[in-house]
């Protein structure tokens, strides 16, 4: 999704692709990240967001006003294309975060998701267990 696509729009996008969190990307650059909460909870974040306190003071906001770049995390926890499995686990892990973006000179090139983590550790285990039956 783009910043400066409203809440009302991507929304319903993270509800269609199951997903609890969006990249926000200008011209292909991930510029920050949005989740379900952070969507759902518009009306809750105008006292925390300073965007949001700005058009507090001049009247309610609906989501079909609210820009995604007025409630995205700006500061995005990333890996790049080269880290591992476990990297990504332990950045999910410590950061409490359900997904991590992966990118490449800025430019987002994946998505590894506490589900993939968890995935792969799992079919990691399988294979073990069949090489020593």
């Amino acid at each position: 999704m783009n910043p400066s696509d409203t809440v009302a729009y991507a929304r319903p996008l993270l509800e269609k692709y199951r997903a609890n969190q969006g990249p926000v990307l200008r011209e292909g650059f991930l510029v920050g990240i949005v989740t379900d909460r952070d969507l759902r909870d518009v009306a809750g974040t105008a006292s925390t967001s300073p965007n949001l306190a700005k058009m507090a003071q001049t009247g309610p906001e609906t989501p079909d006003k609210i820009l995604v770049e007025a409630v995205m995390t700006r500061e995005v926890i990333t890996l790049f294309p080269h880290s591992t499995v476990v990297n990504a686990a332990v950045v999910i892990g410590r950061q409490r975060i359900g997904s991590v973006p992966i990118v490449d000179g800025g430019c987002l090139v994946g998505i590894v998701s506490r589900s993939d983590v968890l995935d792969a550790f799992v079919s990691c285990e399988c294979g073990e267990r069949e090489r020593h039956s």
